[in-house]
């Protein structure tokens, strides 16, 4: 199989992956919070029934925060891999592919890290919100 190729997989794939996770988190995110500012408290007779409601897809966004870096930090460390792989192919080593290498390998942790620290934010924030709204419901009841 071809190095290149490899590579490319590595970081389109990777960086596909946390790309994807960041589009479905700020979806899940604004879906989120158009329901809590429209969500009428009275038509809940049961708390229950209110709390399943407003924690839907919250667990997404808190995995992805949480995951997030992982799949980064995979995709560096495979990049790295890579880059080892190819200074042993190499007859004569050149520091600066090697270390510009290296450097680009750390762009999968750092977009992991992108895509968490917003994450676990949103994920916060509507934390803080279902308990406010839970809040009002008991008051109301």
């Amino acid at each position: 199989m071809d190095i290149k190729l490899i590579k490319d997989f590595i970081d389109y794939g990777v960086i596909g992956v946390l790309i994807l996770m960041s589009f479905i988190t700020i979806w899940l995110y604004i879906e989120r919070l158009l329901f809590f500012k429209n969500i009428d408290l009275n038509k809940y007779k049961k708390k229950q029934e209110l709390e399943i409601d407003l924690t839907k897809n919250i667990s997404i966004i808190s995995s992805f925060g949480a995951n997030a870096p992982y799949i980064g930090l995979f995709g560096t460390v495979l990049s790295i891999i890579i880059t080892f792989y190819t200074m042993g192919q190499m007859d004569n080593i050149d520091a600066k592919m090697i270390m510009s290498s290296l450097a680009l390998a750390l762009k999968a942790t750092a977009m992991g890290l992108v895509v968490a620290i917003p994450a676990m934010m949103f994920y916060n924030h509507l934390a803080r919100k279902i308990e406010v709204l839970i809040a009002k419901w008991e008051i109301m009841h």
